[in-house]
This record gives C-alpha cells, sequence and structure tokens, in this order.
C-alpha cells in the first residue's frame, strides 16, 4: 500500500527525496514502463530539431548502478558499466551522442525513464563516470540522436 501511494505521488507531481527515489526507481519498474508505453513521442520529451536537422534535447541527468543483473524495459540485463541510458520514449536501440560540461560518450538506449520530474535521461553508471556525472549525481546535459 505505501509502495502504490509513493508511486502515485509521484506520478501527480508530488515530491520525494532523490536519494529514496533513486533506491525505488526500478522496484516500480514493470508500472512505469506500462505507462511509458503510453507516452507521446520522443519530440514531447523535451526535444527540439537543431539547426542541422540533427533530432536533439536538453535537461537534467541523473544515473544509477545499483540495479546489475536486474532486466531492463528491452529485457537486456543492466550493466552498470555499459555505456546505456533509460529515456521515456525513444526506440530501444537508439544511440545518442549525450554531452556534459564539454565531455561526451554514445550511449545505447535499453531502459524506460527517468521518472522524476525535471530529467530527460537515466545514465548507467558507467557512462556517468565517462562524462564526469557520477560526483554531482544530477548534472545538465545535451543529447543528440546518431541512429
Amino acid at each position: 500500500m505505501a509502495l502504490a501511494l509513493i508511486a502515485a505521488t509521484l506520478l501527480v507531481g508530488g515530491s520525494i527525496s532523490e536519494a529514496s527515489a533513486k533506491s525505488r526507481h526500478h522496484r516500480h519498474h514493470s508500472h512505469h514502463a506500462a505507462k511509458a508505453k503510453s507516452a507521446g513521442t520522443w519530440l514531447e520529451a523535451n526535444a527540439s530539431i537543431g539547426p542541422t536537422g540533427g533530432r536533439s534535447f536538453a535537461g537534467k541527468a541523473s544515473y544509477y548502478g545499483n540495479e546489475s543483473g536486474n532486466k531492463t524495459a528491452s529485457g537486456q540485463r543492466f550493466n552498470q558499466n555499459a555505456m546505456t541510458a533509460a529515456h521515456r520514449s525513444l526506440p530501444f536501440g537508439t544511440k545518442l551522442r549525450v554531452t556534459h560540461r564539454g565531455q561526451s560518450v554514445v550511449v545505447t538506449v535499453n531502459d524506460r525513464g527517468p521518472f522524476i520530474r525535471g530529467r530527460v535521461l537515466d545514465l548507467s553508471k558507467g557512462a556517468a563516470r565517462a562524462i564526469g556525472l557520477t560526483g554531482a549525481g544530477v548534472g545538465h546535459v545535451t543529447a543528440e540522436v546518431i541512429s
């Protein structure tokens, strides 16, 4: 019952501490994955058409890594050291160039999320480490769809 109340609070836009929400992220995964399927296109998730015609978006990203071995929404086993990301609606297998403070990494979308208001990506710990995001935990990124 308490977990359902927390999930409902998150969906309605209530607040929950980031550490608490982060630890619960994948425990509610199947519920959120079903909800993500009904989400709109990736354009509705803070995306825009860049000046060169490339699809890009920007916003806050976080990372997760304590779920190693669990299955992602795509069915793959989560590997915290892999270069992967969770996005609400981009197709699985989409490659993104993610940049944070001048550091870039190419990641593959294999999971759904983030489910915290105001975030556009959840990166694997390995991808976050590659762009220097692990210190702060959350940071502003730009992402460009490359394939």
